[in-house]
């Protein structure tokens, strides 16, 4: 669990990053992008090192 959420906020930043670049799903991409920095700041305050 704990490399789990680390592994899936890097798979929505990939994402997001790939999306900024396609312009496909601008609406989508941000909602992932918000996913993943509370994924990040939910194991940083959660304790555990990155």
């Amino acid at each position: 669990m704990n490399s789990l959420l680390y592994v899936i906020a890097v798979i929505l930043v990939i994402g997001w990053l790939i999306g900024v670049f396609a312009y496909s799903a601008t609406g989508l991409i941000h909602v992932l992008l918000v996913i993943a920095i509370i994924a990040v700041l939910f194991k940083v305050i959660s304790g555990r090192s990155l």
